[in-house]
């Protein structure tokens, strides 16, 4: 194919500027065609509107591509764990004790050296720039003003951590998928230091993940594509070489890289909790990738507790995986986490509304953690314990 020729095909044509057209009109508000005075509900909602984090998710579905809701939607396999993430949830029960006199909640607290006004981070996750033309810096942005909430910006970002820092906010910690050559990790633990990260986070929990959803869809995407031709043992089982060599003993070279506290993500149980204080970390994050690594896991609430056991608390325990309310912040509080991380619903916030959106959307949470933590008496975050809690596992 000639140049011209390949330009001339990727040249807008009559066919696309009228699709486009189309899909804009579509959505206008005021445009009779959506107005049903039979139905209410025949627009996507606006920010003023959203009641829930939930409201979020559809909100996002209606505006970003299939492609890139599925891989924040989406999980491992058959998505057995994404489900059991939520539903443990259901299987601890808050006790309210009305008649306490807490007063406000203080839910501020510290860990390791990082002060909050909530007892909540931002998990790290990858490319934001496909959720909205904002990017990361949009989601440091709704998290700053979402009470200065910290956030854990992803080695797979969109921007590099000494860019977003320049913008000066909420505190900011680093994720690192660690390199097998070891000194190759030294340039991006260094920089982000340098930056002000206040923490550096290694997960461990993605050594072998693939997402055939975007494949499964293929036909219903503007944009086909093919599965990636792959080579070599391990490839022939769908994941990538790089990250199957993780050993304990890499934290004793990263050490020697880091001075600001380090952390290991991606355990699910007490025995590797217990090795991990031996190895000397900082903190331990409970994390199954948001079920979207090893199918058949089971959920982090329900291991939470023996992690919590184990580390005996000589170190922070933080928790993520399947969060969407506040009340579900305040289970795992007082199951033993220290601190938790949401993922998703800050992604839905991001990809629907943009930075105001991630403000909102944390803001819903916390003032549930809030009021969660009233009708439970709890005064402070030292006062939450598993009395407050009833635990129905199976």
């Amino acid at each position: 194919m000639t140049p011209t020729e390949s330009r001339w095909r990727h040249s807008a044509s009559r066919r696309k500027a009228l699709a486009g057209l189309a899909g804009f009109l579509s959505g206008a508000i005021r445009l009779p065609g959506q107005q049903d005075r039979y139905r209410g509900h025949v627009r996507v909602a606006g920010l003023e509107e959203m009641r829930d984090v939930f409201d979020f998710e559809a909100a996002a579905y209606e505006r970003l591509d299939r492609e890139t809701y599925n891989f924040t939607a989406r999980g491992g396999a058959s998505e057995f764990t994404v489900r059991r993430n939520r539903e443990a949830f259901d299987w601890v029960r808050l006790l309210p004790a009305a008649v306490r006199g807490t007063g406000s909640p203080d839910a501020s607290g510290e860990i390791l050296g990082t002060k909050f006004r909530y007892p909540l981070l931002l998990a790290p996750t990858a490319a934001h720039v496909a959720l909205h033309p904002d990017k990361e810096e949009g989601t440091y942005e709704g998290c700053t003003k979402a009470a200065e909430t910290p956030m854990i910006l992803s080695h797979a970002a969109s921007m590099t951590f000494a860019d977003l820092a320049k913008n000066n906010g909420a505190p900011l910690w680093f994720q690192l998928y660690a390199r097998r050559e070891m000194e190759q990790n030294r340039e991006p633990c260094t920089s982000a230091e340098d930056a002000g990260a206040k923490a550096i986070v290694v997960t461990v929990d993605q050594q072998a993940s693939y997402y055939d959803r975007a494949y499964h869809d293929r036909n219903l995407s503007l944009r086909p594509r093919r599965p990636p031709r792959r080579t070599g043992n391990a490839a022939r089982y769908r994941f990538s070489e790089g990250r199957i060599w993780y050993e304990w003993k890499m934290f004793e070279a990263l050490r020697s890289m880091v001075q600001v506290p380090l952390l290991v993500k991606g355990l699910l149980t007490g025995e590797d909790a217990a090795i991990a204080v031996e190895t000397g970390l900082d903190g331990v994050i409970v994390s199954n990738h948001g079920g979207r690594t090893l199918d058949y896991t089971p959920s982090t609430l329900e291991v939470l507790p023996e992690i919590v056991e184990a580390v005996a608390g000589r170190i922070p325990v933080l928790f993520d995986s399947g969060i969407r309310r506040g009340g579900d912040i305040l289970k795992a509080l007082a199951l033993g986490a220290d601190a938790v991380c949401v993922g998703r619903i800050y992604r839905w916030g991001l990809g629907s509304f943009g930075v105001p959106g991630v403000t909102r959307v944390l803001e819903m949470v916390q003032g549930e953690l809030e009021g969660s933590m009233v009708r439970c008496g709890a005064a402070s975050l030292a006062s939450i314990g598993p009395s407050m809690v009833r635990t129905d596992f199976p």
